[in-house]
Formats: structure tokens, C-alpha cells, sequence
């Protein structure tokens, strides 16, 4: 099967304007995004997908893997979907979000791994949940499934709960996906976003409000979503007492 592993990056984040462009110990926070992509699959199957001629630029200096898209793609999902159609020939994507520096190619393998074993499906990533604070943040969204790893929901939301409203066990998403080329196309077919991903901000639902099945697939999940200036700091902190994170 041919595949791409595709990392959607817009510039105009509403948390942290230009963050594929911050500097994280002297690289680009994208670069490093993929060069992780790159540890996982090799530098051909790694594109990034853009609609500013600011990371454009950027990423030009170490790949050609750079596609042009709309600027008015609704999800970095839609946005996956305008550069697999531009790349073409692919049987399924991997979209990797380009705000995670500290991304594990091992955990992109594993995702690739679950589509090959069951091709047509679409795949995306899970972990435990470690502490109170992450889930109680509505920046996490949290996962509920069923025993055979279909997802059932994904909430902002702290979710599952239970009558002592003390956090428990739960599970977080992680931002890897694998999707069809199909599946893909349906859901970039919509004009709007559906009720329930426009309500929470969560892009996957929209393939749950279409009738489609989400497998689940848990992996550790130690990375860290760039959204505000102190997730930066974290992972400077993370990167710097952990040389071997550098790629």
C-alpha cells in the first residue's frame, strides 16, 4: 500500500500565532516534528502541508516535501486531505500534528502497523491518563471506547467519570491518524463542520457523526501539544534534560 505521512501547519493559531515557526533550542518547532516523522518512515513518505508562504520557506531548507493548500481549510484534517489529493496516487494518510515536537516515531509505526493489519479502517492514537490536571484540561480530549478499541466518544470533557467525581482511569487522544483515502475524501466533502466536533473543537468526531467506526490503538503517549507559550517551555525544559529526545 502506498501511504504519506502528512503534518498539516497553519500559521494563524489562535493561542500561539506563527507556532510551527518557534525556535525550540535553535530549530523550528516543525522541523522537529519532522524530523521525527522522518525517524519513522524515512524522509520520501514525510510532507508538510501549509497554506503560509512563511513556513513554506522555512521548510524548504531541509525538504521539497512541501504542498500548497487553500487557506481556508476548516481542520488541519481538511487540510491533510487538499495535499494527499495534490501528492495522489495514495492508498491512505497518516496526518501527524505539527505542534508535537516530542512526537515517538515508534508510535507513528504503530499506527502504520494497526492500518496495514486492517487496511480501510481508520486509526488513531490513545494513552493513560497520569494525572488529575490532564484530566480536568479542556485542551486533552479524552477517550471513551468499547472493549474492542472502537471508539465510542471523545469529550473536552472530563470523561469517564463516576458518582465521587475523583479522577480515576481514563485515556487521552494522541494526535497520530490513519485514514483511508476515501474516508478522507467524505469528510473533507463537508461543507460545515458536524454538531458535535464544531461543539467540542475535535476534528475526529466528525468521522464518528458519519457513521464511521475509529479504532483505537494504545501507545504511551509522553509527548506534549504545543498550544500555549508554557507547553513551549516544557518541552525546552523536557528536551534539555533529555538529550536522547533530540533527533
Amino acid at each position: 500500500m502506498n501511504y504519506a505521512v502528512i503534518i498539516p501547519a497553519r500559521y494563524k493559531s489562535t493561542r500561539l500565532p506563527g507556532k510551527p515557526l518557534l525556535d525550540i533550542l535553535g530549530k523550528p518547532m516543525i522541523r522537529r516534528v519532522w524530523e521525527q516523522c522522518v525517524s519513522a518512515v524515512g524522509e520520501e513518505k514525510v510532507y508538510v502541508a501549509t497554506d503560509d508562504d512563511r513556513i513554506s520557506t522555512c521548510c524548504r531548507e531541509f525538504t521539497d516535501n512541501v504542498v500548497m493548500t487553500s487557506d481556508n481549510c476548516k481542520t488541519g484534517t481538511d487540510r491533510v486531505f487538499e495535499a494527499a489529493r495534490i501528492i495522489g496516487h495514495l492508498d491512505f494518510v497518516v496526518n501527524v500534528q505539527g505542534d508535537e515536537p516530542l512526537i515517538n516515531p515508534d508510535e507513528i509505526s504503530c499506527i502504520i502497523e494497526k492500518y496495514m493489519e486492517c487496511p480501510g479502517t481508520i486509526v488513531n492514537g490513545m494513552a493513560r491518563i497520569g494525572s488529575e490536571n490532564e484530566y480536568i484540561s479542556n485542551t486533552v480530549p479524552k477517550v471513551v471506547f468499547r472493549a474492542d478499541g472502537r471508539l465510542l466518544y471523545m469529550s473536552r470533557a472530563a470523561i469517564p467519570s463516576n458518582k465521587s467525581g475523583k479522577f480515576n482511569t481514563a485515556w487521552k487522544q494522541i494526535c497520530i491518524y490513519a485514514f483511508p483515502m476515501n474516508a478522507l475524501s467524505e469528510f473533507a466533502l463537508k461543507e460545515e463542520k458536524t454538531f458535535f466536533e464544531n461543539e467540542e473543537d475535535i476534528e475526529i468526531l466528525r468521522f464518528l457523526e458519519m457513521g464511521y467506526d475509529v479504532t483505537m490503538v494504545e501507545v504511551e503517549g509522553n509527548s506534549i501539544a504545543v498550544d500555549t507559550p508554557d507547553d513551549a517551555v516544557r518541552v525546552i525544559e523536557i528536551l534539555t534534560n533529555n538529550p536522547t529526545c533530540i533527533v
